[in-house]
């Protein structure tokens, strides 16, 4: 995004959202007008340096901040100085391990790591509340887990172990010397007690911990600190620049996108699908891997189902097809009329494993059904639907709510084709929307915390954008569907049963 000219904007005041992704960090300046001035970003890396290791360097985290901070303040100065708060959003789930010192003891164990599966099994045997207590299945990708892993593999870094922080906090750490997370992302460590918002003394005694090794929490539009002094002389910020509890990367793009009342949600097409809703209430559902979190508002909470392979299951099937690109394979689909659509394979989404509602990170992708005429489109088409089935049966882990759900926004890079957009209304039954800066994500939800900690109005700051475009079920296209989705759902125990 171009960054804006500098003096439109020096009068207004400013929030700066920071979203600390996978692959990259996002810098994102809002002023109080709802315009986003400038962004900025810099890329990560992920090192895997055996099967199921998914590893990332927190140095490699500040120094991608330190460059975008650099960036703003070469393109951005008169913004910067008129910066009102900081918001943080990130990467859940991942472990940043440190000493007595704060000193990193080694690298950061990130969400999609799989190492863990037996301290699962351990933490779900020691510890029979454990659902109740976190409103969550014990699963490799959480935090708590990870730490049971390195008591029993790395003894030596466990013993000088002194605190444990999410990848976002560690940022806030160097940020403002000060050591705090907030509600979403503590909910996603298997250490919080999620109804009651604060530390569960029994999940950290069952990996060896104690709250000493816990940072305090606040809820995500609370101020939690102040940027280092040092920090703003650098980057010609103003001398006090509140930092805001923030959000993990889901809870922040809801905020984002103003979906942070019940009944409220989006669906995101990103390398993993979510299904992700607000509400007033903790209601877990454990027994079918439905996720339940503290969103990043005070006395609200939400509910997501998560599948391991969307957009980057038609990423695959470009690669394995031939087409140039996910959008070429999209488009193939396309051309398929009702007949050929319902005459195509079934597909099985579940490249990396599944997590809800089936809770397997063994479980095996499949295309079934295939015939001599079948070509690629047929194979590309089966893929999209695929993945839209995967994301109906997590969305059928929901509890209902109240009003009913009628509409979700659509997010993610598999929300830029219309054509898919369509087939998932379809499948769902439900009206999706696609909004302006919906690709925002992260970095504007943090950014708009930013604004409430700094003393934003929550009706003014979490509005919901424009919808540019609107995607209605069809009814007849809606049966047919289900018809496809009941024969997808029988595949699965056939299909897991003999692998």
């Amino acid at each position: 995004m171009k960054a804006a000219p500098n003096h439109k904007h020096a009068s207004h005041a400013m929030y700066l959202g920071l979203d600390l992704g996978t692959s990259e960090l996002k810098a994102l300046l809002l002023s109080d007008q709802h315009q986003v001035i400038a962004t900025a970003r810099a890329p990560l890396t992920v090192q895997r340096p055996q099967p199921l290791w998914s590893e990332q360097d927190p140095a490699a985290w500040w120094q991608a901040l330190e460059t975008v901070m650099d960036q703003l303040q070469r393109e951005q100065p008169a913004a910067l100085a008129q910066l009102r708060g900081v918001g943080l959003s990130g990467q859940m789930h991942g472990a940043t391990l440190l000493d007595e010192n704060d000193q990193v003891l080694r690298p950061a164990i990130l969400w999609n790591d799989g190492r863990s599966g037996p301290q699962c099994e351990q933490l779900t045997r020691d510890v029979p509340d454990l659902a109740a207590i976190t409103g969550n299945l014990a699963m490799p990708g959480f935090t708590a887990p990870k730490l049971l892993w390195v008591r029993e593999h790395e003894s030596d870094v466990f013993a000088k172990t002194r605190r444990v922080l999410l990848p976002k906090d560690w940022l806030r750490l160097m940020f403002t010397g000060e050591a705090v997370s907030e509600m979403s992302d503590a909910a996603g460590t298997l250490w919080l007690d999620v109804g009651r918002r604060d530390w569960s003394d029994t999940m950290l005694a069952a990996t060896g911990l104690s709250r000493a090794h816990m940072p305090r929490l606040v809820e995500g539009s609370a101020v939690s600190a102040y940027v280092k002094p040092a920090l703003c002389e650098r980057w010609g910020l103003p001398a006090r620049v509140p930092v805001a509890g923030g959000a993990g990367d889901n809870a922040a793009s809801a905020v984002g996108m103003g979906l942070v009342r019940p009944g409220q949600g989006f669906v995101s097409l990103g390398t993993s699908g979510v299904v992700f809703v607000s509400g007033a209430a903790f209601e877990p559902n454990p027994a079918q891997a439905l996720h339940a979190f503290c969103h990043a508002l005070p006395g609200r909470w939400h509910v997501m189902s998560v599948m391991l392979s969307a957009a980057s299951a038609v990423t695959w099937a470009s690669r394995m097809l031939g087409f140039d690109n996910e959008a070429a394979l999209l488009a193939a689909a396309a051309t398929l009329d009702a007949d050929e659509q319902q005459q195509a394979p079934l597909f099985l989404p579940y490249l990396s494993g599944e997590r809800s509602p089936h809770n397997n990170p063994l479980a095996n992708g499949a295309w079934t059904g295939l015939r001599a005429h079948h070509d690629r489109a047929h194979l590309g088409y089966a893929v999209a639907e695929g993945v839209g089935f995967g994301l109906l049966d997590g969305l059928r882990t929901i509890p209902a709510t109240e009003p009913p759900l009628h509409t979700l926004s659509l997010v993610g890079g598999g929300s830029r084709s219309a054509w898919w957009a369509q087939l998932l209304a379809d499948t769902f039954g439900l009206t999706l929307q696609v909004h302006q800066d919906s690709e925002s994500g992260g970095a504007m939800g943090a950014a708009r915390l930013a604004w409430l900690a700094a003393g934003g109005e929550l009706d003014a700051v979490c509005t919901t954008p424009p919808v540019l475009r609107s995607f209605a079920p069809d009814a007849a296209r809606h049966t047919a569907l289900q018809t496809r989705h009941a024969r997808f759902v029988a595949l699965y125990p056939a299909l897991n049963a003999t692998t």
